[in-house]
């Protein structure tokens, strides 16, 4: 998988506009996607955030001997232990300035699941060149991501993890660690973004996905959510 790269100051483009931490990996290539689609993976204008609502067709895991680790990681807004189908949900991303005043976007995905709201927390900015995630209400974990845009569509893919135990950050081991599989894409039929995350442990396979479709839309700060 090709990842593209820009050569231009860190946060906004030659002509000073603002830019989002995918427009200053993928660059140029955001603007094969649908308009719709780009609007989510642009800068967010000052003074606003993007709300998304929909349902997941899938959310969890039916490994169920996984679980009792899903519930620790519940606890620090990373994953969470369920299987189901037909979640309702809300995601909202609010643009951030991140360290070394790179352009950060935290997002809060609020899954409406049977037994009540679960979230998961995370911010996505970018480290040497390419998008990084830090996840969890903590940012205790660090998944490095190459991004391209395919066919209409944007990809991540996690190279790495880390986990940080006090101001360190220890890497996974590869043959340990998860991958995170992310694909984004505007379906005309339906008017809405698809969107479709995986994680895969090697020598077990799939371990946790979600899948399903939502409206996006930009608000003002202060307005109704």
């Amino acid at each position: 998988m090709r990842q593209h790269r820009t050569s231009v100051r860190w946060g906004s483009s030659s002509k000073g506009h603002p830019l989002s931490p995918y427009e200053l990996v993928v660059g140029d290539q955001l603007s094969q996607l649908h308009p719709r689609l780009q609007a989510y993976f642009r800068a967010i204008p000052e003074g606003h955030h993007g709300v998304g609502t929909g349902t997941f067709q899938t959310v969890g895991t039916p490994r169920r001997w996984l679980w009792p680790i899903l519930w620790i990681l519940e606890r620090q807004g990373v994953l969470f232990p369920v299987w189901e189908r037909d979640v309702p949900f809300t995601v909202i991303n609010r643009p951030r300035v991140g360290a070394a005043g790179r352009p950060a976007v935290t997002a809060t995905r609020t899954f409406h699941t049977r037994a009540g709201e679960r979230r998961m927390r995370d911010a996505i900015t970018t480290l040497g060149g390419g998008l990084v995630d830090y996840l969890g209400t903590r940012r205790r974990y660090r998944a490095e991501l190459i991004a391209s845009v395919e066919r209409g569509r944007l990809t991540m893919t996690s190279t790495s993890l880390a986990v940080r135990l006090g101001s360190a950050w220890l890497p996974v081991p590869r043959w340990l660690a998860p991958r995170v599989s992310l694909s984004e894409r505007f379906d005309e039929q339906l008017g809405q973004q698809r969107v479709s995350v995986t994680t895969s442990v090697p020598g077990i396979g799939r371990v946790y996905e979600y899948t399903g479709s939502f409206v996006y839309e930009l608000r003002q700060d202060g307005g109704a959510q």
